[in-house]
């Protein structure tokens, strides 16, 4: 019988092909977007697993120019970066972060 594999060891090989991390970023960014402090830091732990898949904390830390230490900080489970870190860290591992309308709830300035 083969043994099983860990969740987060299946999880990071899975997240190493980019349109897997891609996706994952993305539910996990919208899931982020629902509610509580809970919900808000689903993200971060995402891109800390992404981070992870593609090469490890320090080599993101390296391409997006910020501090080892900061970045193992900003991905923990409490913490809370500034959107320059955020976007520096997409930029980092190859992604963009872009706005779309949310259709449940739209906000329309030109209405009079």
């Amino acid at each position: 019988m083969a043994r099983s594999r860990k969740y987060q060891d299946f999880l990071i090989e899975q997240l190493k092909d980019h349109d897997e991390a891609v996706a994952y970023l993305n539910a996990a960014l919208e899931e982020s977007l629902k509610g509580g402090e809970e919900s808000q830091q689903v993200f971060l732990i995402a891109l800390r697993n992404v981070a992870e898949a593609q090469g490890g904390i320090g080599a993101l830390a390296k391409k997006a120019h910020v501090g080892r230490e900061s970045l193992y900080k900003t991905l923990s489970g409490s913490g809370n970066p500034k959107s320059h870190t955020l976007v520096s860290l997409c930029v980092g591992t190859g992604l963009n972060l872009r706005v779309s309308q949310n259709t449940s709830s739209r906000l329309d300035f030109f209405q009079s």
